[in-house]
């Protein structure tokens, strides 16, 4: 039976006992209905997963003991920062979660020209907050014992220039001359490849000037193939194709041939 995995906000300990929060205390009690005795794996971000059984469910949140520590890493050795152009709504919820059960390490929401959700600073950090929820959640469903991290919006020109740091910066760009298996495979012929920066525009797609200016920050423009894919569904594309010719998708398939 698989068991339930919960992600705690505070460093965790061998043999200490807590009170989970209301959000998985909730879902726990109310949900799953599980009693005292049930046991739970909990992570706090910092690596491994701890074993953990519930004391008590009591008014102020689930009780539990937690017990030994397990150093189990689910990531991928290719460590990808999407920069997704701003979605809307659930289209960027989306993104972000399965962005995340696809093992990406950071994701950057990019205000770009063609952006139809605008964010004043309030409402970007509720949504940056909201964001990062929504990759917890998705670490507790697939496995992932680090949570990779969710920045607030930032503009497009600022978020290219602060890609220069990365060895390989790829963009997706419909009609473009190379396809990203290409790239990926021209990229892989130098060495391992341990860290990429992914640019992908928004419902709109980016505008002939953001290309320019990406491309002058080292961004090499690639296709999927050739039909043009929602905002929601490019990056997901994007991120299986490279795990798969650079990251850990391949690997395991090689494993089990």
């Amino acid at each position: 039976m698989r068991l339930t995995r919960c992600f705690v906000a505070v460093p965790l300990a061998s043999e200490a006992t807590l009170t989970l929060s209301a959000g998985p205390s909730a879902h726990i009690a109310k949900v799953l209905r599980l009693r005292a005795g049930a046991a739970l794996s909990l992570f706090d971000g910092r690596g491994g997963e701890y074993e953990a059984r519930i004391l008590a469910l009591e008014r102020d949140g689930v009780r539990v003991q937690v017990g030994a520590h397990h150093g189990i890493e689910r990531e991928a050795p290719l460590a990808v920062t999407l920069l997704q152009g701003l979605a809307r709504g659930e289209r960027m919820d989306w993104i972000v979660q399965k962005a995340t059960e696809l093992g990406v390490a950071a994701i950057v929401p990019v205000i770009s020209e063609h952006s139809i959700v605008r964010l004043d600073q309030q409402g970007a950090r509720r949504r940056q907050q909201h964001w990062r929820a929504v990759a917890i959640s998705a670490c507790e469903q697939c496995g992932r014992n680090r949570v990779p991290e969710v920045r607030a919006p930032e503009a497009f020109e600022r978020v290219c220039a602060e890609a220069q740091g990365a060895l390989a910066r790829l963009l997706l760009a419909p009609a473009s001359a190379q396809s990203l298996a290409g790239a990926a495979r021209r990229l892989a012929a130098s060495g391992p490849v341990a860290a990429l920066s992914l640019l992908i525009g928004p419902e709109g797609g980016l505008s002939a000037e953001e290309l320019t200016i990406a491309q002058r920050h080292g961004f090499l423009a690639c296709e999927l193939g050739p039909r043009i894919l929602r905002a929601e569904t490019a990056p997901l594309a994007a991120l299986a194709a490279l795990q798969a010719l650079l990251g850990d998708f391949g690997e395991r398939k090689a494993a089990r041939n």
